[in-house]
């Protein structure tokens, strides 16, 4: 019975996964389902208490990476700090924007957070008088940078899916 509903599990993590191609919390949500489970199941052993560390310390490398890449990619592009910190704020509300007014799933929230980070970090860089050049050079390492965080976030997802999955059938 335990395989039964340990492959229910892999499946609801499934639906987890694909949401973090949305820009929502999925990788929690594999996290929280998981520990809800090994809590659930304890005494029949199918998860240790280090994988349960291993994929919350995972779900948190890959916030990082998402929140991080494009005030990354800003800063190596030559963006100053506010312009950095512009291009993380841009992602956040581009995201937002992105997924209702661009319609595609996935694809809007995508391009809404990088086309925010650019904006963001284009922005800030003009204003503090800096040559177009320059600015939109840091407003394209914002943008490439905020991708890279979300691709990075999303094969966290996948990295904690795989750990769930093996471990909830080795022994």
């Amino acid at each position: 019975m335990i395989y039964l509903w340990s492959t229910m599990l892999i499946l609801v993590n499934v639906f987890w996964l694909m949401l973090v191609l949305f820009g929502l919390p999925g990788n929690w949500l594999i996290v929280i389902s998981t520990c809800l489970f090994a809590w659930w199941r304890w005494e029949e052993g199918v998860f240790s208490i280090y994988t349960l560390i291993a994929i919350v310390v995972l779900a948190v490398l890959g916030e990082l990476f998402e929140f991080l890449g494009g005030m990354h990619g800003a800063k190596r592009a030559g963006a100053s700090w506010r312009g950095s910190i512009a291009a993380m704020a841009g992602a956040i509300s581009g995201a937002a924007i992105g997924t209702f007014t661009i319609p595609v799933p996935f694809l809007g929230t995508v391009l809404g957070a990088c086309i925010g980070a650019g904006l963001g970090a284009w922005s800030i860089e003009v204003s503090r008088g800096r040559k177009m050049d320059e600015s939109v050079r840091c407003g394209v390492g914002a943008g490439l940078g905020e991708l890279l965080g979300i691709t990075a976030k999303v094969a966290v997802g996948i990295i904690i899916w795989i750990t769930v999955a093996v471990a909830a059938f080795l022994p």
